[in-house]
C-alpha cells in the first residue's frame, strides 16, 4: 500500500482536473483494498473511491477525506469465463479477450478506466453493455465488513445504473465475472447500426472479432472517444450526458417542441427503453439546441469531434467545466423542455 499526502487528483482523471486530496493510498491487493476502507470506516474518514477516473469530475477544492485508487491486477481465463480484478484497465481486458477469441465484449472496446467501475455504470456502447455478460460481481461490503458475491440479478442493472451506483458508500468493488463466448472467432451478433454500416454487414450478422474491436475504436477515436494524451478533444469523460428515456406522456410533448422548433418534418431519434418509453439522443438535443461541436470561448468547451463531449482544452478548471454543462443543461431544456443528466460523478460540486 502507497500513500501520499496532499496530493493533486487532477492526474489520476482522463478531465485532468481536481484539486488535491488529503490523503492519496494506491492500493494493489484486495487485502489493501479492504483495509484502507476499514480504516477510514473507524475513524470516519469520509472516502473516495477511483479506479481508472474516466468517469469523475473533482472540485477545484479536492477531496477532504481519504482516496483510494485502486490498482489491483489479476486476469483469469477458464474456457469462456473470465474473472479480472478491479484495477485492470478495461481496454486491455477487452483486447486479451479477443486475442483468446472470445466474444462478448469486443464492442466495449476503447472505453477509458477500470474493470471495477464497469458494473457500477453499466458501461455500454455500440450494442453491448457488460450487464449482458457479466455474471457476477465479488464486492466489499462496508455495512457487515464482509466480501459478498453478487450475481447479476443482485447487481439490479439498468440503463447506466446498478446497485453499486444506487448504494457508493455500501460495496467497493474487488472484482468482476463474465460469461464469453466461443463462436470459431466471431463477434457476438452485431446490434448497433452503426456498427454494422461501419462493418459493411447487416444486423445481426457476426463478424471477425479483430474486425469488430478494430472497427469500434476506429470509430470511438473518430468522435475523440479514446485517449490520447496530444488530443484535448479526449480530455473528458466521453459522453457527459446520458440518452434522456421519456414516458409516452413526455416523448408526446416533447414532439411537439420539436416541430415547433425545427419544423413539422424533422423526427426526432427514438428508441424504444422499456414499456411506455422511449429514448433519444442526448447529442442530437445539444447540437440542435445550438451547442455545435467546439462550441465555447473557453478553456472548456465542447469537443470539436461529439456534441456529447465536454472536454478541458489544458487550461481549465472544475468551475470552467460546470459552467459549460450548465450552460448546456439550460440551453437543451429552453429549446426542448428535456432536462439532460450528467452521466460523470460528480464530488464535491454539483451541475
Amino acid at each position: 500500500m502507497h500513500v501520499l499526502h496532499d496530493t493533486p487528483l487532477a492526474p489520476l482523471t482522463t478531465f485532468r482536473l481536481g484539486g488535491p486530496a488529503t490523503r492519496l493510498v494506491t492500493a494493489t491487493t484486495d487485502a489493501e483494498v479492504i483495509a484502507a476502507v476499514r480504516e477510514a470506516g473507524a475513524d470516519g474518514t469520509p472516502l473516495l473511491v477511483i479506479g481508472g477516473g474516466s468517469n469523475l469530475v473533482i472540485g477545484d477544492k479536492g477531496f477532504d477525506g481519504t482516496v483510494l485508487h485502486i490498482a489491483t491486477k489479476g486476469f483469469a481465463l477458464d474456457g469462456t469465463t473470465l474473472e479480472v480484478a478491479a484495477g485492470e484497465v478495461w481496454s486491455e481486458v477487452v483486447a486479451r479477450t479477443v486475442e483468446a477469441g472470445l466474444a462478448g465484449i469486443e464492442c466495449l472496446a476503447g472505453i477509458p478506466g477500470s474493470a471495477g467501475a464497469t458494473p457500477v455504470q453499466n458501461v455500454g456502447a455500440y450494442g453491448q453493455d457488460v450487464s449482458a455478460t457479466l455474471t457476477e460481481v465479488v464486492a466489499y461490503d462496508t455495512r457487515n465488513d464482509t466480501t459478498v458475491t453478487l450475481t447479476n440479478e443482485q447487481c439490479r442493472f439498468s440503463y447506466r445504473h446498478s446497485l453499486f451506483k444506487e448504494l457508493p458508500d455500501t460495496y467497493v468493488v474487488l472484482r468482476v465475472r463474465f460469461a464469453l463466448e466461443d463462436a470459431g472467432g466471431l463477434s457476438a451478433p452485431v446490434a448497433y447500426e452503426q456498427t454494422a454500416r461501419a462493418l459493411g454487414v447487416g444486423m445481426g450478422e457476426r463478424v471477425p472479432l479483430a474486425h469488430a474491436h478494430d472497427t469500434v475504436l476506429k470509430l470511438r477515436a473518430s468522435k475523440g472517444m479514446v485517449l490520447d494524451p496530444e488530443d484535448h478533444d479526449t480530455w473528458s469523460a466521453g459522453s457527459f450526458f446520458t440518452n434522456p428515456i421519456l414516458t409516452d406522456e413526455e416523448f408526446a410533448v416533447f414532439r411537439e417542441r420539436v416541430a415547433e422548433r425545427l419544423g413539422a418534418d424533422v423526427e426526432a431519434p427514438a428508441y424504444p427503453a422499456g414499456p411506455a418509453a422511449t429514448k433519444t439522443s442526448a447529442a442530437w438535443l445539444i447540437d440542435k439546441a445550438g451547442f455545435t461541436k467546439g462550441y465555447g470561448s473557453g478553456p472548456a468547451r465542447i469537443s470539436t469531434k461529439h456534441t456529447l463531449a465536454l472536454t478541458n482544452r489544458g487550461e481549465a478548471t472544475t468551475e470552467d467545466l460546470l459552467a459549460l454543462a450548465r450552460e448546456v443543461v439550460a440551453g437543451v431544456r429552453d429549446a426542448f423542455g428535456v432536462t439532460l443528466v450528467n452521466e460523470p460523478v460528480t464530488v464535491g460540486v454539483e451541475i
